[in-house]
C-alpha cells in the first residue's frame, strides 16, 4: 500500500509518453480519468445540456406566461364577480326598501279599510237600533192605542144605550172609511 501512496504523491513516477500499457496503479490514474471523461462530457455534452437547460428554461418561461395569464383571467373574472355582488347588493337594498314601504303601505291600506269597516258597521248599529226603538215605539203606541180604545169602548158600552152605540159605531165606521181613503 506504501507503494500505492508515493506513486500517487510522487509525480516523478510517471511512464514516458511514448510506451503504451496500462497502469494498474488506481490512485495514479483515476485523476487522469477523471479530467478526460469530464472534459469529454464537457466537449460533447455542453450542447446537450444547453438544449436541456434551454428547454427546461422555455417550459418554465410558458408556465410563468400561463400562470400570469390565468392569473389575469382569475383577477379579471373577480372583478366581475365584485362588481355583480355590488349590483346583487344593490338591487336586495332596493327590494328591501321597497318591500318594506310596500309593507307599510299594506299596514295603512289595512288600517283604513278595517276604520271604514268599523264606521260602517257603527252606522249600520246605530241604524238598526234606531229602526228597533221606532218599532217598539210603534208597537207602545199601538198597544197603548187598543187598550185606551178597548177601555173607551168599555165605557162607552157601559154608558151608552143600543140606539147611541148604533150611531157611534156608524161614525166610528164612516171615520175609518175616511182614514182609509186618504192611506190608500
Amino acid at each position: 500500500m506504501k507503494n500505492g501512496t508515493d506513486s500517487f504523491v510522487s509525480l516523478g513516477h510517471w511512464p514516458f509518453a511514448g510506451s503504451f500499457g496500462f497502469n494498474t496503479d488506481i490512485l495514479a490514474t483515476n485523476p487522469i480519468n477523471l479530467s478526460v471523461v469530464l472534459g469529454v462530457l464537457i466537449f460533447f455534452g455542453k450542447g446537450v445540456l444547453s438544449d436541456l437547460l434551454d428547454n427546461r428554461k422555455q417550459r418554465i418561461l410558458s408556465t410563468i406566461r400561463n400562470s400570469e395569464e390565468l392569473r389575469e383571467g382569475a383577477i379579471e373574472k373577480l372583478e366581475k364577480a365584485k362588481a355583480r355582488l355590488r349590483k346583487v347588493k344593490i338591487e336586495a337594498d332596493e327590494f328591501r326598501v321597497n318591500g318594506y314601504s310596500e309593507i307599510e303601505r299594506e299596514k295603512w291600506n289595512l288600517i283604513n279599510s278595517t276604520y271604514q269597516n268599523l264606521e260602517r258597521l257603527e252606522n249600520d248599529k246605530n241604524e238598526t237600533i234606531q229602526f228597533e226603538q221606532q218599532r217598539a215605539i210603534n208597537q207602545v203606541r199601538q198597544r197603548v192605542f187598543q187598550q185606551a180604545l178597548q177601555g173607551a169602548l168599555g165605557t162607552l158600552n157601559s154608558c151608552l144605550n143600543n140606539e147611541l152605540h148604533l150611531r157611534t159605531i156608524s161614525a166610528n165606521i164612516g171615520m175609518f172609511g175616511a182614514m182609509k181613503e186618504i192611506n190608500d
